[in-house]
């Protein structure tokens, strides 16, 4: 499956030669592509420096450490332009070793500004890839579940199997959700006091209606949104301390969520903007939590193998911000 490694770069014209060239020494990157409701997935099925460190007994979050002190060019290849784009997303698959710890697969999650502990369209799109390309031994109809272990920890997605391939509609269960502070004054600079929730659900994020900060989920700019919440997500990092029960690896602001200020529970559809770098009871550390259930649909957009020429300037990628 996909690699990364070296290949023949040699100068000629060489019929039947793979295209297109690349350095002897430079890296070739296979991925399968895939979107959840029109957010992109980038997989890298298989990395070696993943393997190797994964084999050599590295825990999850410690062979996330590795990869980004070490492998990072991978990332930025990949994430960045002229490959990626400003709202491309990745994962990348490890089988195996203690990072699997029992699961069928476990999985990295990168982004252009760096790395990620959960991603739930990166999890229903990887639930039906770890059946079509085999991770799972021996998968049930009319549904199979896969058992995935991210940085954040265990999570179980239920993909339909007829058999031959998966289908829709994806649903998974995420590790315990809790509220880590509530109506939470914050001073933000430029917008002055705003009110926010502090939620965790595999990361931590920032929740306010966008009317606090006199703007509107529906109608107002985009970018004026994105300034915004971005002002929110500084603002708390420097004044509230998160705590994660498990490990202060994942006790950090990934983003903040701006609600159309709809917070009661009703059947009417609701409008939020996530900006970023329900109901069974459980218990995680002090905090009381829920296992949610969240379901979707993730298809395949094609395959792609990518190279790299060791003159090239923009080899790792540019980033436009």
């Amino acid at each position: 499956m996909a690699a990364l490694g070296g290949g023949d770069g040699g100068d000629g014209g060489g019929a039947g030669r793979a295209l297109p060239p690349h350095s002897p020494s430079g890296a070739v990157l296979q991925t399968v592509e895939m979107h959840t409701g029109g957010e992109p997935l980038r997989i890298i099925p298989r990395l070696e420096a993943a393997e190797r460190a994964a084999a050599a007994g590295l825990s999850l979050l410690s062979l996330r450490r590795e990869l980004a002190a070490g492998q990072d060019h991978v990332r930025r290849a990949l994430m960045h332009e002229p490959r990626g784009h400003a709202g491309m997303y990745g994962a990348v698959v490890v089988r195996g070793g203690a990072a699997a710890d029992g699961a069928h697969l476990a999985a990295l999650f990168l982004h252009c500004a760096g790395y990620s502990a959960m991603c739930g369209h990166a999890v229903i799109a990887l639930g039906r890839f770890a059946l079509d390309y085999g991770l799972v031994p021996e998968p049930t109809r009319p549904e199979t579940a896969v058992r995935l272990r991210c940085p954040c920890g265990p999570v179980t997605a239920f993909v339909p199997w007829d058999g031959r391939r998966s289908g829709n509609p994806v649903r998974f269960h995420s590790v315990p959700a809790f509220a880590a502070a509530t109506d939470l004054a914050i001073d933000v600079p430029g917008h002055g006091k705003v009110v926010v929730d502090i939620g965790y659900g595999g990361t931590f994020y920032a929740f306010l209606s966008a009317e606090q900060l006199g703007l509107d989920v529906c109608s107002s700019k985009t970018r004026d949104l994105v300034s915004a919440a971005s002002a929110v997500t500084e603002a708390v990092k420097k004044q509230f301390k998160l705590h994660h029960p498990e490990s202060e690896d994942l006790a950090f602001l990934y983003g903040t969520i701006l609600t159309d200020g709809k917070d009661a529970f009703s059947e009417e559809p609701t409008t939020n903007i996530c900006v970023f770098a329900d109901e069974q009871e459980a218990k995680f550390g002090n905090y009381n939590a829920v296992i949610v259930e969240v379901s979707g649909e993730a298809f395949y957009t094609g395959t792609a193998t990518f190279t790299v020429e060791e003159e090239d300037p923009l080899k790792h990628g540019f980033f436009f911000k």
